[in-house]
């Protein structure tokens, strides 16, 4: 293994707050003296399973401990989903049905080994102990936490505070992901910043069964492309682990500079010596900011897609973005029949048809903003658009189609 001072280094690149550092350090201490790997937990309820950069962030930093020697278990809250993390919420979440819950963890084990290393990693689902917890049981785990306690918790002091609902059984939530690192006696816990309550509680928890605390670990939020929201697929400022090559390459470009040592910080794998080497050089205006925002979507499309389709996307986004010219190798769509009138369609039903849009709302928004183009021409209006075959669809700078007509 590694030294400590080292694996603590790379550890904590890009956290929010560790809790506690000295605490993780003689873990360390004894996981090296040992030859014992750390047990590091992350839980992931099953409610949205499509993961961008923004959710990979918790992800590439237990890659890192995998990568130092350390085994992940990665709990499916196939239980807990179906009663819903009240988190952030200003009401209790719709709980989720068996099925959808399988399902959506099916999805969820498919992408999590696009970021981990599958041969260091243990899934679990955590109804394996939940769901065999008796009457008797959940009075123990209950005992060991009070009302105040939960109280503290800003979601539901808000919602008491204006004399909103609070189901009781949302009390549960944080009190079975507690029993989670219980069971696996978990020595890290990841997570965002919004997961601090639920993640203190299973350091609590522990040391009321007797066992040592795990290491709370936060990761911050990273701002979707806009540079202003965190990443989120609702508010279109998103870049998916599983959107192609070029896209995911042309979005990363797309970045404000601001943001060019964050994303290398959260959403890459480099090492903390490289990450502040870089930082000094944009700092001391050593480097073209376009340059290192290059390098860093090299870097990202690299992890996903490997080094050559990286390297292919580059060249993509030099001639289609810099140099302009429209790609000899794009996508055909067959425009259906039946949406064409008079040689025209409407240009909405088009570009979601076609899979450029997820709705018809977001067509118009695009058009509205200039991003839509047939041939090079703007288009100013969804409506009567007309089209010929072997026309060029494009949307924004990037996204190109061409148009079959029978």
């Amino acid at each position: 293994m590694m030294s400590v001072d080292e694996q603590l280094k790379i550890i904590a690149k890009g956290t929010d707050e560790i809790i506690e550092l000295e605490e993780l350090r003689k873990k360390l201490e004894k996981s090296v003296k040992e030859n014992k790997p750390l047990t590091v937990k992350l839980g992931l309820d099953p409610s949205a399973p499509d993961i961008h950069l923004g959710h990979a962030v918790v992800l590439r930093k237990i890659r890192q401990m995998q990568d130092l020697g350390h085994r992940a278990v990665i709990i499916i809250g196939d239980f807990t989903g179906m009663v819903g993390d009240p988190t952030g919420r200003s009401k209790a979440r719709v709980a989720l049905s068996r099925e959808q819950v399988l399902e959506n963890a099916k999805t969820y084990e498919e992408q999590i080994f696009k970021i981990l290393d599958k041969d260091k990693t243990e899934v679990r689902f955590n109804s394996e102990w939940l769901a065999k917890l008796n009457f008797a049981d959940l009075i123990d785990l209950a005992s060991k936490c009070t009302v105040a306690k939960m109280l503290e918790r800003e979601d539901f002091q808000m919602r008491f505070q204006k004399h909103q609902s609070i189901s009781l059984h949302e009390f549960f939530y944080p009190i079975m992901q507690a029993y989670d690192s219980i069971v696996l006696e978990a020595d890290i816990e990841l997570g965002g910043t919004e997961q601090r309550f639920n993640i203190l509680m299973g350091r609590t928890m522990q040391r009321d069964y007797g066992q040592e605390s795990q290491i709370a670990l936060f990761m911050p939020l990273l701002e979707g492309t806009d540079g202003i929201e965190k990443m989120s697929k609702s508010l279109g400022n998103y870049i998916g682990v599983y959107e192609e090559a070029e896209e995911m390459y042309g979005k990363v470009m797309s970045i404000p500079d601001e943001l060019i040592i964050k994303y290398f910080e959260l959403a890459t794998d480099i090492h903390p010596d490289e990450l502040e080497c870089k930082r000094e050089l944009l700092k001391k205006d050593k480097v073209n900011p376009r340059d290192m925002k290059m390098e860093l979507a090299r870097e990202i499309t690299s992890l996903y897609h490997g080094r050559d389709k990286a390297m292919k996307a580059e060249e993509y986004f030099k001639s289609v973005v810099q140099r302009r010219e429209i790609p000899d190798d794009m996508p055909e769509f067959v425009v259906p029949k039946d949406m064409i009138e008079n040689g025209t369609v409407d240009m909405t039903h088009l570009l979601s048809a076609a899979g450029l849009t997820s709705s018809n709302s977001e067509g118009r928004r695009l058009i509205q903003q200039g991003g839509v183009r047939v041939n090079s021409i703007q288009v100013r209006d969804h409506r009567d658009v007309f089209i010929k075959r072997n026309d060029i669809l494009q949307v924004g700078k990037r996204r190109f189609v061409r148009l079959i007509i029978d």
